[in-house]
């Protein structure tokens, strides 16, 4: 299997939330200043949404019906947007912190969206807990709130089970929830803890970091797959080991039934996973410390690497519109200015998968 890169297309500023419409001739991307783009994907031609955050747009999510895309900000909004005229016209205030994702129910009628701040709790640097409630989902009809939980922060990804039933988040401390949409009350279907994507560091600075950055059910909703950064010392070099973990959340205890193999992952931060159509595979990808790829794709069965790339930089978001197309999000680094203007520096790149 290769995993080759065939377009790039660049944005002004580096990109953090990527969505596609149904065919994969529309992508959207949120971006680092609060604005939202709508890109062809086959001519790379884009045009400016009017509608921003007042801050970076962190995520988006296109409902199905391809007319209305949902963006989430570090400004703590939504934001609806119209794609045709590319006009927003809703605002939700979802969060009093960061938006850190969002995801989007199958059926397109419910968005869930996670925050929270870490600040320390204790002596001991502990997480305090949240004012308010760090998972929240709405109706994407109305705006309406109409589920809330609380989840020690930061809480930074989310993901909907295939039927819908059930949503799931995790945090910098390697906790992980899914809760049963369908009964009342906040107690969790599941509530467990991976050690290896949190970390204390002793280095320079004391503070923990790491966490859960992407979440995603398998095809069959029985598992749950995560990545993130595993332990480091140093919690200002960012060289912590590049993890994903698969959990059958629904055992008692959660059983954790696979991990990426030692000797195929170098250090540095995973922040997305995207399942291959089939789901006989998925994807992982991110930023890296040291190391020879920032994205790799992976057999799900066995779980080893079939192939990667490094294409360099952060990849903050991938998402495949075909069997054998994938797109990468990126933040590669602003560069210097020039002539007393930023150069573009947000990316899309469209990769191919071929067996």
């Amino acid at each position: 299997m290769k995993l080759e890169k065939q377009k790039e297309i660049k944005l002004p500023c580096g990109v953090l939330g990527l969505a596609a419409s149904a065919d994969g001739a529309r992508l959207y991307a949120a971006c680092m200043e609060g604005k939202v783009f709508g890109v062809n994907a086959e001519t790379g031609g884009t045009r400016e949404f009017v509608g921003k955050h007042e801050s970076f747009a962190s995520r988006c999510v296109l409902l199905p019906d391809g007319k209305t895309l949902i963006s989430g900000g570090y400004d703590g909004a939504l934001l609806w947007h119209d794609t045709e005229s590319g006009q927003s016209w809703r605002r939700v205030q979802a969060h009093s912190f960061w938006v850190w994702d969002l995801a989007l129910s199958p059926d397109g009628t419910r968005v869930a969206a996670v925050s929270g701040q870490y600040l320390a709790g204790g002596e001991k640097y502990e997480p305090l807990a949240a004012a308010e409630a760090t998972v929240k989902i709405f109706d994407t009809r109305t705006g309406d709130l109409v589920k809330e939980f609380s989840f020690l922060p930061p809480v930074l990804s989310a993901a909907f089970s295939p039927d819908g039933r059930h949503v799931a988040a995790a945090n910098m401390m390697g906790d992980l929830r899914v809760w049963d949409l369908q009964k009342s009350g906040a107690e969790p279907a599941a509530a467990f803890n991976s050690p290896d994507f949190t970390s204390w560091g002793t280095t320079k600075s004391h503070h923990y970091c790491g966490g859960v950055y992407g979440l995603t059910f398998s095809p069959d909703g029985a598992d749950l797959v995560c990545c993130g950064m595993g332990p480091m010392t140093d919690p200002m070099a960012g060289n912590g080991k590049m993890t994903w973990q698969r959990w059958a959340w629904r055992e008692t205890p959660a059983r954790r039934a696979a991990a990426i193999n030692d000797g195929q992952r170098g250090s540095g931060l995973m922040e997305t996973l995207a399942w291959r159509p089939g789901g006989a595979h998925f994807l992982m990808a991110g930023r890296q410390a040291q190391g020879t790829w920032t994205t790799a794709v992976f057999d799900a069965a066995s779980g080893e690497l079939t192939c990667s790339l490094d294409i360099g930089g952060r990849i903050t978001r991938a998402l495949f519109t075909a069997e054998d197309t994938v797109w990468l999000a990126a933040c590669p680094g602003q560069p210097p200015r020039k002539d007393g203007k930023w150069p573009d520096h947000g990316r899309l790149f469209r990769c191919r998968l071929e067996a």
